[in-house]
């Protein structure tokens, strides 16, 4: 039981260092090396946890990306009013985002350039499942005559497509602005949305 506590918490450090070093070098310049140097371990040892370099930046990605989905089923299950869950949610989608990245002084997208196309495909899937827990509260919402009847999916698709413009993909956290600057703008944007609904 000990040596799989030990294995995951191997996994988490690999990737709290290589969040480390993407912030200090990005995808292309960071090494193995690095990571091991960064890590206090062996090269062979990162190996036997991950396949690549690609397979830890991408599980880094995902890391936050489930961090984002803890945070939002924990508000969907929530007591609040459904208005006020889907608010909060909207904003979480992006602060989390924020926050997880804003020690890189490039986008996302500039940070992994070279994992753009299995990046982006990564997305779509991320916000597919945000959109189904955003569905859930708008059903919710249907269901307590708080939101108009209409197709929720539809609906929650294009609520994650509009909070998707203050994400740090293909702006870095500097170009987006301060942290109460973007999350000021993210709550004015929640609050339109809900109105139209």
């Amino acid at each position: 039981m000990r040596a799989i506590a030990v294995q995951e918490n191997i996994r988490e450090i690999i990737l709290d260092a290589a969040d480390r070093l993407l912030a200090r070098y990005g995808y292309k310049k960071m090494t193995m090396d690095d990571l091991a140097q960064e890590v206090g371990i062996g090269k062979g040892t990162i190996y036997l946890h991950f396949r690549s370099k690609e397979e830890i930046v991408l599980s880094h990605v995902d890391r936050i990306v489930e961090r984002v989905l803890e945070r939002l089923h924990a508000l969907a299950q929530g007591d609040a009013a459904p208005a006020a869950k889907l608010r909060e949610m909207l904003v979480a989608r992006v602060m989390l985002r924020f926050d997880s990245v804003q020690q890189y002084s490039e986008s996302i997208s500039e940070v992994l350039r070279d994992l753009r196309s299995t990046l982006l495909e990564r997305r779509e899937r991320y916000f597919e499942r945000e959109a189904e827990m955003i569905a859930l509260v708008l059903v919710e919402g249907q269901r307590a005559r708080v939101f108009r009847r209409q197709d929720a999916t539809g609906t929650a698709s294009a609520l994650v497509a509009a909070t998707n413009s203050l994400l740090p993909f293909n702006l870095s956290t500097r170009e987006l602005g301060k942290r109460k600057d973007v999350e000021q703008a993210v709550q004015r944007i929640a609050d339109l949305l809900l109105n139209g609904l």
